[in-house]
């Protein structure tokens, strides 16, 4: 039985002349499969249906040479015609042909692309697990400096107490405890008293301030300031944290002293209180400012 040529039976397939002799002349008339291949893989590319520069081997649907027909034939004998139930089956084979080069370009071009879903799945637990370890470590940091910032706090304010109690001992090694608590010794005729100390004492330099504020309704406030800071942040606090009385506005508060008794005018505000002997600590009692 005679069969169609490759260029035929691509043809018959449905594939149009010029893109099946493009599909055998560049894949070297290898056959049909090789040819079914190549247009199947750049049935999509947009040169597809463009003619060749040149034509690539022999030319496609030629009549073949007598050297080509082999023994026996000559070079005027024409082509053997295929009758129509032969030219079914031929066509009927290339078909199930290329439908079984599209089961497994659609099968490979799955596998690839489960591979691809595979590796992006794969690429976003990496990422996901990298942005985790980053938080985690952004949060570790975050609480090992809130650790140390209250330690430092604690540290600090545990100075402050110290220099506190530093100061309190002093003071009352100093003065010897509270006047009329004991006897003075008797003295002898003629005897000068002896002065406490020859030594003026040494002038300690106070960095903080420790105020207690006492208020009218008998409660107080107790804050810390630094020693270079004015009088009027005392007043500040004290305006910012008193209760709120009955019958409107706040009044402006006076500031006074306890012992010795004293008024701190509106001049003295702007002083530090180190400069106004308020350091290391001391007592302060608000009174009504009457409006002027």
């Amino acid at each position: 039985m005679a069969e169609l040529t490759a260029l035929e039976s691509l043809i018959e397939m449905g594939f149009p002349r010029g893109r099946a002799e493009k599909a055998l002349a560049l894949t070297g008339n290898q056959g049909i499969e090789a040819a079914m291949d190549w247009l199947m893989e750049h049935e999509d590319d947009p040169d597809v249906d463009e003619p060749l520069a040149t034509p690539l081997g022999h030319v496609l649907g030629r009549e073949p040479t007598a050297s080509e027909q082999g023994p026996g034939s000559t070079a005027g004998e024409g082509k053997p015609t295929l009758s129509e139930e032969e030219r079914q089956e031929q066509t009927k084979r290339m078909l199930e042909l290329m439908a079984q080069k599209q089961r497994e370009r659609e099968e490979r071009e799955e596998r690839e692309a489960l591979e691809r879903e595979r590796q992006r799945r794969k690429q976003g637990q990496e990422l996901s697990a990298a942005r985790q370890r980053l938080q985690e470590d952004e949060m570790r940091r975050a609480a090992e400096e809130r650790r140390r910032e209250k330690a430092e706090e604690l540290a600090a304010r545990q100075r402050v107490r110290e220099k506190i109690e530093r100061d309190k001992a002093e003071r009352a090694k100093k003065y010897g405890g509270s006047v009329g608590s004991r006897p003075s010794p008797p003295t002898e005729p003629g005897a000068v008293p002896s002065s406490p100390s020859q030594e003026p004492p040494t002038k300690r330099e106070y960095d903080q301030c420790r105020i207690q504020v006492r208020l009218p309704d008998g409660t107080s406030l107790t804050q810390t300031f630094r020693a270079r800071e004015q009088l009027a942040a005392v007043r500040l606090y004290v305006e910012l944290h008193r209760g709120e009385e009955p019958g409107g506005d706040q009044d402006p508060v006076q500031l006074l002293s306890g012992f010795p008794r004293r008024a701190f005018s509106e001049a003295d505000m702007e002083r530090p209180l180190q400069e106004l002997g308020l350091v290391p600590s001391a007592v302060l009692i608000v009174a009504k400012k009457c409006p002027s």
